[in-house]
C-alpha cells in the first residue's frame, strides 16, 4: 500500500519510479480521486459542524422564548439530518475507491534494482560452490527418484497433476531436509520458530498482497478461507494492526508448513516433476525490523538462507531481479538458484525479499521508536530458508550416483539414523 501524501506532493516522482516496472502513470488518477474524497469528507465535516451549531442554537432560542427561530433551526437541522446519510455514503464510496486503486498498485523498486522485463535481465550477484564433475550422463530428478519412492502416477491418480506421493528413503530425506533447515535457523540464526495456521482470511492475504490481486493464484475454501501459498502471510501477520515497542524490534520467525499454489499462471511449464507443485513444503523465514535497519537485515536474511546450501555443498548463485521480475510486494529481491545437473540450469530455490512498509501499511502494522510519542511503520522481509520440495530435487540430481542410487549429504546423515545412500530395493 502506498501513502497517498506522497503521492499527492509528488505525482510525477511515483508514476516514474513506477515505470520502471512498467507500469502506466497513475498519479493524475489518484490524486483526483484523493481530491474527490478529501472534497467530500470537508462536505462531511462542513455539515456536521453546521448541525451541531444549530442544535446549540435550538437551546438558546427556545431559553429566550424565540419560538419561531427555534421552528426554523429545527427545520435547518432536520434537513441536514436528511442529508447526512447520503454524504456519508459518498465519502465512504470515495474513499474506498480511493483504497481500491492503491491496493492494486504494485510496490515501488529500490534505486538500486536494475531496470528490466524478465529473467533474462536480473544480475548476477556471486556464484558459490563447484560444479561436480560426473563419470556418467546426470539424469533429472525424476528419473533418479522414480525407483527410489518419488511416485507421480499414484498422486496422479488420486490428485491430478502437480502432486507427488514420497515413499521410503525420498520421504525420509523430504523430511530430514526440513528439520535441518529449522535447526540450522533457530539454533545458529536466531529465529523463533512458530508453527502457524494455514488457513486464512481475507484480511491477512490482503496484508501481504496476495488479494485482490492474485486470487486466481490461491486456493480457497468453501467457507471463505483460504489455504496459504506461503508461511509469510501466517507469520507476517502476526504483527497486524499492532503497535510494537522499540524494544521487541526485530523479530525473526521461521516455519516449516505445507503450501499450496494454483499455479494459475504456469500452464505448460514445468508440468513433470517436483519443480512446480500445488502442494510443498517450505521453510519460511519473516523479519519485522525498524525502517534503518530493513537494508542490512535482507543481507542478513539471504545469507542465512545461501548457508542452507552451502552445508548441503549445493553449488548456487544470488541473483539481483530486476524490476519486470519481482514480485508484487517487493522493493528489492535476491533470488537464490541452485544448480540442478539434470537439466544443466540453475532453478530458483529461494527468494529474499525486502518490501519496506508497503505491507506494514496494509496491515497497519507499527512501533513506537523510543522516546518518540509517535508512532512508525515497521519494514517487512520475507524469504524462503528454503523451498524443501526444490531442495530435495537438488540432493536427488547432485547427489546421484551411477548405480541408482542417492548419496546423503553428511549434514543430513544425523537426521537419517546414519544412513549414507539411498539405494534401489
Amino acid at each position: 500500500m502506498h501513502d497517498i501524501r506522497l503521492i499527492r506532493e509528488n505525482p510525477e516522482s511515483f508514476d516514474a519510479a513506477l515505470a520502471r516496472r512498467g507500469v502506466e502513470p497513475v498519479g493524475v488518477e489518484l490524486v483526483a480521486l484523493d481530491e474527490r474524497w478529501r472534497a467530500l469528507t470537508q462536505d462531511l465535516q462542513t455539515a456536521l459542524a453546521e448541525r451541531n451549531e444549530k442544535s446549540k442554537a435550538i437551546g438558546i432560542a427556545k431559553a429566550q422564548k424565540n419560538e419561531a427561530e427555534a421552528a426554523r433551526l429545527m427545520a435547518d437541522v432536520a434537513a441536514l439530518k436528511d442529508r447526512m446519510p447520503a454524504l456519508e455514503a459518498s465519502e465512504r464510496d470515495a474513499l474506498a475507491a480511493l483504497n481500491d486503486r492503491l491496493a492494486a498498485i504494485p510496490n515501488l523498486p529500490d534505486e538500486r534494482v536494475p531496470a528490466g522485463a524478465d529473467e533474462n535481465d536480473n544480475a548476477l550477484v556471486h556464484q558459490r560452490g563447484n560444479l561436480r564433475n560426473f563419470a556418467f550422463e546426470p539424469k533429472e530428478h525424476d528419473a533418479v527418484g522414480a525407483p527410489l519412492g518419488l511416485d507421480f502416477e499414484t498422486a496422479q491418480a488420486v490428485s491430478g497433476a502437480r502432486f507427488a506421493y514420497l515413499r521410503a528413503g525420498i520421504a525420509r530425506l523430504s523430511r530430514a531436509l526440513g528439520q535441518f533447515m529449522l535447526d540450522l535457523h533457530t539454533g545458529e540464526f536466531g529465529y523463533q520458530e512458530i508453527a502457524p495456521p494455514i488457513l486464512v482470511r481475507d484480511e491477512a492475504l490482503f496484508g501481504t498482497g496476495q488479494l485482490p490481486k492474485f486470487a486466481e493464484d490461491q486456493f480457497r475454501t468453501t467457507d471463505g478461507r483460504w489455504l496459504i501459498p506461503t508461511a509469510e502471510v501466517s507469520l507476517t501477520n502476526i504483527v497486524r494492526e499492532k503497535i510494537l515497542s522499540d524494544g521487541e524490534l526485530p523479530l525473526r520467525f521461521t516455519a516449516l508448513t505445507p503450501c499450496f499454489r494454483s499455479e494459475a499462471g504456469a500452464a505448460g511449464r514445468d508440468t513433470r516433476g517436483m519443480i512446480r507443485q500445488h502442494q510443498f513444503d517450505k521453510v519460511e523465514l519473516v523479519s519485522i525490523v525498524r525502517p534503518e535497519d530493513s537494508d542490512a537485515e535482507h543481507e542478513r536474511m539471504t545469507t542465512c538462507a545461501e548457508a542452507v546450501l552451502e552445508r548441503l555443498e549445493l553449488p548456487y548463485r544470488r541473483m539481483l531481479l530486476c524490476t519486470g521480475d519481482m514480485g508484487f510486494a517487493a522493493q528489492k529481491t535476491f533470488d537464490l538458484e541452485v544448480w540442478l545437473p539434470g537439466q544443466q540450469r540453475y532453478r530458483e530455490i529461494s527468494s529474499c525479499s525486502n518490501c519496506g512498509d508497503f505491507q506494514a501499511r496494509r496491515m497497519n502494522a507499527r512501533y513506537r521508536p523510543e522516546g518518540e510519542k509517535g508512532t512508525r511503520f515497521v519494514h517487512t522481509l520475507n524469504g524462503s530458508g528454503l523451498a524443501v520440495g526444490r531442495a530435495l530435487v537438488a540432493v536427488i540430481e547432485n547427489y546421484q550416483n551411477e548405480d541408482g542410487s542417492v548419496s546423503v549429504p553428511a549434514v543430513l546423515r544425523p537426521y537419517m539414523g546414519g544412513l549414507e545412500r539411498i539405494a534401489l530395493g
